[in-house]
């Protein structure tokens, strides 16, 4: 196997004691409360499961769908960057100082982030020779399968061991790990805008949550949504589809 397909392997995940009280970290309440997390998670889910029949399906000389899939993919990996960024930067110090117990598991999450950021990077590289040769895309396509299911993992950890401990320490008028909590990051940050950012995280997901989510931002955000979305569909209907 090449050398640039070699998975990263994980090291040992430390075990964390069950919360006092169970949260499941599917529950609406908790996805909505920490939507500043899980919304990440459910997008790139997404993007990643559809990404690899779109790089099956480019046609030799379809240089504007290669360009698309290219700039797409380098969107996601900068949403996922600044989420990294935001939780090693952001997060993990405040945990670490209000719930000592997860040191260890949080360590190890850090060290992952490092981990899924090199793994990610080898994958561009693919990715973007596959958009400028259609010969070359089915292989990638799975190098990007093979990626996917090394992020589940990481994400599952954080969504069975994490969110349910930060339910118990952090009130619910707390901002930590929020919609509008991420979108402060992505204003200060050098990265993706807040427009295509919000669009991209609220893509599929069901009107009475969007409306649940956008009563929480600031009053600007939820006046341009409308705009926002209807941009963004116009983008990213050529690579997938019109939505439904």
């Amino acid at each position: 196997m090449p050398s640039h397909l070699m998975p990263v392997k994980s090291p040992h995940i430390p075990a964390v004691p069950e919360p006092r009280r169970e949260q499941d970290a599917d529950d609406p309440d908790t996805s909505l409360r920490f939507a500043g997390i899980t919304l990440v998670h459910a997008a790139l889910r997404r993007d990643l499961a559809r990404l690899p029949d779109a790089l099956r399906l480019l046609q030799p000389g379809d240089d504007v769908q290669g360009e698309a899939l290219q700039r797409h993919w380098d969107f996601l990996t900068a949403m996922l960057t600044c989420h990294h960024e935001q939780q090693d930067g952001r997060l993990w110090p405040i945990l670490r100082r209000f719930a000592p117990e997860l040191r260890l598991l949080l360590n190890w999450l850090e060290d992952d982030h490092h981990n899924l950021d090199h793994s990610f990077t080898r994958v561009t590289t693919l990715v973007r020779i596959a958009t400028r040769d259609a010969g070359s895309a089915r292989p990638v396509a799975y190098a990007v399968e093979d990626l996917a299911a090394r992020l589940e993992t990481h994400l599952r950890i954080e969504e069975r061991q994490l969110l349910p401990r930060m339910a118990s320490v952090f009130p619910r008028t707390s901002r930590i790990g929020t919609l509008p909590e991420l979108l402060d990051v992505l204003r200060s940050a050098d990265g993706p805008g807040v427009a295509d950012a919000l669009a991209w995280l609220l893509d599929g997901v069901e009107e009475r949550h969007v409306q649940a989510l956008l009563a929480d931002c600031d009053d600007a955000v939820a006046r341009h949504w409308p705009h926002w979305r209807a941009t963004y569909e116009r983008c990213t209907d050529p690579l997938w589809g019109p939505t439904d």
